[in-house]
């Protein structure tokens, strides 16, 4: 009983890697929306909304990804 909780725990090396993955795909479109939308809008405040816009639309996606790679299947 005692080999299956600690089975169950993912460890810190594999949490780090995830969680690594995670920031990237929350970091790269947001500051990819923002440096694109500054160069063609030539705005600072218009490309930080966009930016911002877009990071909390990925911040959805990652949460969604997220709850499938933290959760260790159980066998």
């Amino acid at each position: 009983m005692v080999d299956n909780k600690s089975n169950s725990k993912i460890s810190s090396k594999d949490m780090f890697f995830r969680g690594s993955i995670i920031a990237l795909i929350v970091t790269i479109p947001s500051l990819t929306a923002f440096g694109i939308s500054w160069k063609f809008l030539d705005d600072l405040i218009q490309a930080a909304i966009v930016g911002g816009v877009v990071h909390f639309i990925s911040m959805i996606f990652s949460f969604k990804i997220a709850k499938k790679l933290f959760v260790k299947k159980q066998s």
